[in-house]
C-alpha cells in the first residue's frame, strides 16, 4: 500500500485538532451510528479543558488505496520539544493558518523547524467563513514568511487549500465552498512524497514513546530502512554510543485511532516496538550484526526554571496521596523520560528539586497533571535561565505579539517598554492593533494578567523564544505588597469586611487559612500582616447601624499560571489535589523580619 506520512502544524487555536477530526471522518473510521464528538485527538482532560494540544499523537486513515499517517502536533512554543521530535517522522507538513489572523509567532516557530528538516509544506487557510477575513493576503504573508525563513525553491512552490474545518469543507478556491475535504486529501496524495527508503541494514530513530501498565514502554518512530520482525533481536544504541542487545516482543502500526499488532514492518512505516528495555528518546534501534547509529534529535534548551519542593504547610497531607520527597522525585524522573524539553537538577536540600522547562505553561501543565494524580507540592517563583556567552551575561529574549483594541494600544506599549520590551512594528487590522515586540523572557512573567486587566480581557498575547541576548537590566516587579494571615483558623466575614478598603482578597469567607498564608494583595507597596480570624465582640449595648448587611467583594481566584506569575521571590504556590494557596516561604513574622534584617546587613 502507498504510504504518506504527514504532520499538522499550526499556531494555537487555528483549528488543527478540528481539521484532524474531519480527516478521521473522511477516512471512514466511524460507523454511521457512532458519535465520537469533537476534538477526538485531545484525549486527556487538561487538553479538553484548555482547548490546546499538549502531547503529539498519531493516527492513520485510508483514502484511495493510500495509507495516510497523520501526526497531530502541539501549537504552543512551550511544547516545541514535542514538535521538533515528531517532525522527524513526517515527509510533509500541513501548515494550518487562520484566514483572519494570518501567520502568528508560533506558526513561524514550527514552520522553521519543518523547513530545516527539508519537509515540503501544504498551506491550509482555515476559517475562511470568518467575518473580515483576507485569505489571499494570508497566502501572500505565508509566502513572505517562508522566504524569510530561507525556504528552498521547491518548498516555496507550495499548493494552497482554502476552507473551514469546523464546517467540514476544503476547496482550491475559497469563494467556492464544497461539502467535503477531498480536495485536501487529494493534494496530500499528490504533493507529499512517499517515504524515501535507503538501502542498508535496519535503522529506526526513537522519536516518541508510549506507556501501558500491561505492556510497559513502547518505542515509537519511523522505520528508516530495513525491516522489523516479531522476536527479532536488535541493538539499541544510546546517545553516548553504548549498545544493548534486545528482543522485539511485539510490533504495532497505527490504524485509525488505535494500534494494530503485526508480525512484520517495512521501511517508511510509523510503528511502535514493544519489549525493548533501556531506551530513551533519540536512541537508534539498529541491526545486531552491523549496528549503525542515526543522528540523535537536537532539542532547543529550556529557558525557565522553578523550584519544586514538598508541601510543608500546616495543612499538608489533608488532600494528597503522594506527599514525600521520594514520591515527587520519582514522578519528576518519570516525566523526563517522555518530556525531552524538561530537565531536573538536585538542590542542596533533599526535599527540593529545580525543574527546567520551556516556559510557565510547559511547567504548569506538569504541575496540574501531578496535582490531579494526587500529589501535593509547593512551587517557587519562575526564574529565567541566564548564560555567560563570550564573557557577557545573557538572558533569553522572546518575540511578543499583542492583538488588542486600538483604543488601549498606548497602555500596552507603555507596559511592555517598562519591562525592557522594544517595539518592532504596529499594524492596524480593522478596529484592532497588532503590536510586535522583542522582550526579555523575564518581562513576560505576569505581563498577560496586567494586559488582560488593562484591556478588559480583550488582549490576545502570544510569544515565542527567539535567542539569548545581553542582559537588559533590572525590570520593576510587582508594586503592591501581600496581605499575610497572622493566625490559623477560619476567615471571618466581619474581619474581611473591615479590611476591604486595605486591599483585594484571595480567600472566601469561612475558608480555612493558616499563619503565613498570603490571603490578599495590599493596596500599597510592602507586606501587611492581618488577622482574618477575629470575630465581632458582642456587647449588651445596641449601636446604630450594627445590623447593616455586610457586602463582601468576591475573592480573586487565580489559575495555576496566574498564581505562578503573581508570586514574589519569598513566596510559594502550594498545590494540592483540591486547593491552591499562596504562602510566604517563612510562615512566622519574626522569621521574616530576621531574614530581612540579615539581607540588609549583608
Amino acid at each position: 500500500m502507498n504510504i504518506r506520512n504527514i504532520a499538522i502544524i499550526a499556531h494555537v487555536d487555528h483549528g488543527k485538532t478540528t481539521l484532524m477530526d474531519k480527516m478521521l471522518h473522511a477516512g471512514k473510521l466511524f460507523q454511521d451510528h457512532e458519535r465520537p464528538g469533537e476534538l477526538i485527538m485531545d484525549n486527556n482532560d487538561l487538553e479538553r479543558e484548555r482547548g490546546i494540544t499538549i502531547v503529539s499523537k498519531n493516527a492513520s486513515i485510508t483514502y484511495k488505496d493510500h495509507k495516510i499517517n497523520i501526526i497531530d502536533t502541539p501549537g504552543h512554543s512551550d511544547f516545541g520539544g514535542e514538535v521538533e521530535r515528531v517532525l522527524n517522522m513526517a515527509d510533509g507538513v500541513l501548515l494550518l493558518v487562520d484566514a483572519f489572523e494570518g501567520p502568528m509567532p508560533q506558526t513561524r516557530f514550527v514552520l522553521s523547524k519543518a523547513l530545516e528538516l527539508g519537509l515540503k509544506p501544504i498551506l491550509v487557510v482555515n476559517k475562511v467563513d470568518k467575518e473580515n477575513c483576507t485569505p489571499d493576503e494570508v497566502q501572500e504573508s505565508v509566502f513572505d514568511l517562508m522566504f524569510n525563513l530561507d525556504a528552498t525553491e521547491e518548498q516555496l512552490e507550495f499548493p494552497t487549500i482554502f476552507g473551514s474545518a469546523k464546517n467540514g469543507w476544503m476547496s482550491l478556491d475559497w469563494t467556492e465552498p464544497t461539502d467535503n475535504i477531498h480536495a485536501l486529501l487529494d493534494t496530500i496524495i499528490e504533493h507529499v512524497p512517499p517515504p524515501n527508503i535507503e538501502e542498508g541494514t535496519t535503522q529506526m530513530l526513537v522519536t516518541s514513546l508510549d506507556y501501558s501498565r500491561y505492556t510497559g514502554r513502547m518505542a515509537i518512530g519511523r522505520l528508516h530502512r530495513g525491516t522489523l520482525k516479531k522476536s527479532q533481536y536488535l541493538a539499541v544504541i544510546n546517545n553516548d554510543g553504548k549498545k544493548l542487545k534486545q528482543q522485539i516482543k511485539g510490533l504495532y502500526i497505527f490504524e485509525g485511532l488505535g494500534k494494530k499488532e503485526v508480525t512484520e514492518i517495512h521501511a517508511g512505516e510509523i510503528c511502535a516496538v514493544q519489549g525493548i528495555d533501556g531506551f530513551d528518546i533519540g536512541d537508534t534501534l539498529a541491526d545486531v550484526e552491523n549496528p549503525e547509529a542515526m543522528e540523535s534529535i537536537a532539542i532547543d534548551e529550556p529557558t525557565m526554571s522553578m523550584l519544586f519542593t514538598i508541601n510543608d504547610s500546616p495543612f499538608f497531607g489533608q488532600d494528597g496521596k503522594f506527599v514525600t520527597s521520594r514520591h515527587v522525585k520519582e514522578r519528576l524522573e518519570k516525566e523526563t523520560e517522555r518530556n525531552l524539553a524538561l530537565k531536573i537538577e538536585a538542590t542542596n536540600s533533599a526535599d527540593s528539586f529545580r525543574v527546567y522547562g520551556r516556559g510557565v505553561l510547559h511547567l504548569s501543565v506538569l504541575i496540574e497533571t501531578m496535582r490531579r494524580e494526587g500529589y501535593e507540592l509547593q512551587i517557587g517563583q519562575p526564574q529565567v535561565i541566564l548564560k555567560e556567552i563570550d564573557g557577557v551575561k545573557s538572558e533569553p529574549i522572546e518575540d511578543l505579539t499583542i492583538d488588542l483594541p486600538e483604543v488601549v494600544s498606548g497602555k500596552a506599549i507603555e507596559m511592555v517598554t517598562r519591562r525592557k520590551g522594544m517595539m518592532l512594528s504596529m499594524e492596524p487590522k480593522g478596529d484592532r492593533m497588532i503590536l510586535q515586540f522583542e522582550i526579555p523572557s523575564r518581562g513576560i512573567i505576569g505581563l498577560r494578567n496586567y494586559l488582560l486587566t488593562a484591556t478588559a480581557g480583550e488582549a490576545i498575547v502570544t510569544h515565542r523564544f527567539k535567542e539569548f541576548q545581553a542582559w537588559k537590566g533590572e525590570i520593576p516587579g510587582r508594586q503592591n505588597g501581600s496581605m499575610i494571615s497572622m493566625e490559623t483558623g477560619k476567615s471571618i466575614p466581619f474581619s474581611i469586611n473591615n479590611l476591604q478598603e486595605r486591599g483585594k482578597f484571595f480567600v472566601a469567607p469561612n475558608e480555612d487559612i493558616y499563619e503565613g498564608q498570603v490571603v490578599g494583595e495590599n493596596s500599597r507597596p510592602g507586606d501587611m500582616v492581618v488577622n482574618l480570624t477575629k470575630t465581632k465582640k458582642l456587647t449588651n449595648m445596641r449601636s446604630s447601624g450594627a445590623d447593616d448587611k455586610v457586602k463582601l467583594v468576591p475573592p480573586i481566584k487565580f489559575s495555576l499560571e496566574e498564581a505562578l506569575e503573581y508570586i514574589q521571590a519569598d513566596e510559594y504556590v502550594e498545590v494540592t489535589p483540591n486547593s491552591m494557596r499562596l504562602r510566604k516561604i517563612l510562615l512566622k513574622e519574626h522569621e521574616r523580619k530576621r531574614a530581612k534584617n540579615a539581607a540588609l546587613s549583608v
